[in-house]
């Protein structure tokens, strides 16, 4: 019989990971009160948005975390294809090719803006950097984030369908990846029909809660299916 406990033990691990680094993030995020976009409350920073670099470190605090956030939803994707049944794969390997690419999206976009863009104002090295900057609504940041976040919902839903498990942790983990899923693309739906293509970032807002929000979720049931399994083949 194989040996399942080193996958196990790694589906465990990147869960807890993946649930730990998401509070972080996400605690860090909702302190960064927007000062431009259509959530700014008040007193929004006009475009350029070169009168921005006293917002450093705070507004920028919370994307360190989220980079080892995406990468731990990496992880926790290749820990599901791992588990689920053999006439599965092909729908968890889908899952975790397009969790590759959402990865890739978010961690590169947040690192750019970490290591990049606060020198860059505070050296006044600013051509450019307005369609680079957080606080563009239209720039690529936001762009990018909107993709990540949409692969990563597709991937949300391919690996349900994937996770065919009897219990109730495994249909707890369905029913909220593809009530993500559902909820991303709904969504997106409402703010093209309501916007058009001048969405700002509303709809970044809203999709990055919702795949936020079920990553940490879930990466909470899964650290508890993971332990399951283990023990099970520790005891076999």
């Amino acid at each position: 019989m194989q040996d399942t406990s080193t996958a196990n033990r790694f589906g465990m691990y990147a869960a807890a990971f993946t649930a730990l680094a998401g509070i972080v993030a996400f605690g860090l995020a909702i302190t960064a009160i927007p000062v431009a976009g259509a959530n700014c409350p008040s007193n929004c920073v006009p475009y350029p948005y070169m009168s921005t670099a006293g917002q450093w470190p705070k507004d920028f605090l919370w994307q360190p975390p989220a980079i080892l956030f995406v990468l731990g939803y990496l992880a926790l994707m290749l820990s599901i294809h791992y588990a689920v049944p053999a006439e599965r794969k092909i729908l968890s390997l889908a899952a975790v090719a397009l969790a590759l690419v959402s990865a890739t999206v978010l961690a590169l976009d947040y690192y750019i803006q970490f290591a990049v863009v606060p020198v860059s104002l505070q050296a006044n090295e600013t051509d450019g950097l307005p369609l680079l900057i957080q606080y563009n609504p239209h720039g690529l940041f936001i762009a990018l984030e909107e993709f990540g976040y949409l692969a990563m919902a597709v991937s949300f839903a391919l690996v349900a369908s994937a996770f065919e498990i009897g219990g109730r942790l495994a249909a707890g983990v369905r029913w909220i990846f593809r009530a993500a899923f559902g909820g991303a693309f709904l969504a997106l739906a409402g703010y093209w029909v309501a916007f058009g293509i001048d969405r700002k970032d509303r709809f970044e807002v809203v999709i990055l809660s919702v795949c936020w929000l079920a990553l940490i979720a879930n990466g909470a049931l899964l650290t508890a299916y993971f332990r399951g399994r283990l023990k099970a083949s520790s005891a076999g």
